[in-house]
């Protein structure tokens, strides 16, 4: 079995193929993470989630650009394919196979307690429907699927949201069932959570969410993301009068993208009363000129999809040059193996 090796961090994220990567995507955790894959001590794996993204997106269409979009994001930001192993979920089988040796092994009640399950069982109660109304097999079991995706690579340390702090350790739970079992087979992963990252509001002050319809696209063109950063909330207070720094999201996102002398300079002008036309103007250029060339290259891309798919496979590759391995270890532990051999 291959063991995470102690000298070296492995470490483990999911991407998942809905919706359109925004500035607060690129804030919370395309750049972190793109940072870190540089580490040399460090050893990265990045997948496109999309098996994940169908248990909400069920357009092909809209799910197929979607995965383009998020792949190009990450390659035109600086993901360098050849220092990390960068696949889709769906080009390594292996991971659908171990989510089903993990199912057998995962207890129902465990699924049962899933945030995302609960809530959504809810709802329908708020609603007098039935409790399971329009829940999937694939919304209640999904811990499973991501439990695979982290064990097959035995990654201990997975960056995560704080909601997604439960998936990391219901994978534990699995993990721990199998190995005692099966005997030792798998690493124990850990969630990683980065309290300094930063988390910026969106145009109506609430977090930046696609749910909240709220967010700012990251590629947009030079004139629409003006516009969209000249439609940010403010309040009604004039030139001249001091601002506070604090709840805007003006200031948030200046923040994110500034020099901490930038960020000095813009602390000063709030002070001073800077008007928030004059503000706005000033963000997106300093947007606009952090984004300017990776936007070009994300442009690239996406009109030669031919270099993502390419890059994808190669990814797969050095994916299930770990995949196959494992998983023909886990298969004997099960005893399923050929006869020939028994």
């Amino acid at each position: 079995m291959d063991k995470a090796n102690d000298t070296v961090e492995r470490v483990l994220t999911g991407i998942t193929t809905t919706g359109t990567p925004h500035l607060g995507n690129y804030v919370g955790a395309i750049r972190p993470a793109i940072e870190a894959s540089r580490d040399s001590n460090r050893e990265s794996f990045f997948f496109l989630a999309d098996y994940h993204g169908i248990i909400k997106c069920q357009d092909p269409a809209l799910l197929r650009q979607s995965a383009l979009e998020v792949a190009a994001t990450w390659l035109a930001l600086g993901l360098d394919p050849d220092r990390v192993v960068f696949y889709r979920q769906s080009d390594v089988p292996e991971i659908m196979e171990l989510t089903w040796m993990l199912s057998c092994v995962c207890a129902k009640g465990l699924m049962n307690r899933s945030h995302a399950y609960k809530a959504a069982v809810a709802d329908n109660e708020q609603a007098g429907a039935d409790p399971d109304h329009a829940i999937t097999m694939g919304l209640f079991s999904y811990p499973v699927l991501m439990a695979a995706d982290i064990l097959l690579f035995n990654a201990r340390h997975v960056p995560v949201g704080r909601d997604q702090i439960q998936h990391i350790e219901m994978a534990r739970d699995m993990a721990q069932r199998f190995n005692h079992i099966y005997g030792e087979h798998f690493v124990l992963p850990e969630a990683v959570i980065d309290d300094s990252v930063a988390v910026l509001a969106g145009l109506d002050g609430r977090k930046m969410s696609k749910s909240y319809n709220n967010t700012i696209p990251l590629f947009l063109p030079e004139k629409k993301l003006q516009k969209s950063i000249n439609k940010i909330n403010t309040n009604l207070l004039e030139p001249g009068e001091p601002k506070l720094t604090e709840d805007s999201a003006v200031f948030q996102i200046w923040q994110a993208f500034a020099t901490a002398e930038q960020t000095d300079y813009m602390r000063e002008q709030f002070a001073a009363g800077i008007a928030w036309g004059q503000a706005k103007k000033e963000l997106f250029a300093l947007v606009n000129e952090q984004l300017q060339e990776p936007r070009q290259r994300y442009q690239e891309l996406l009109e030669s999809g031919e270099e993502i798919e390419r890059i994808l496979l190669q990814g797969a590759e050095k994916a299930r040059a770990r995949a196959v391995p494992t998983m023909a270890v886990l298969r004997q532990a099960l005893g399923i193996q050929s006869m020939a051999r028994v």
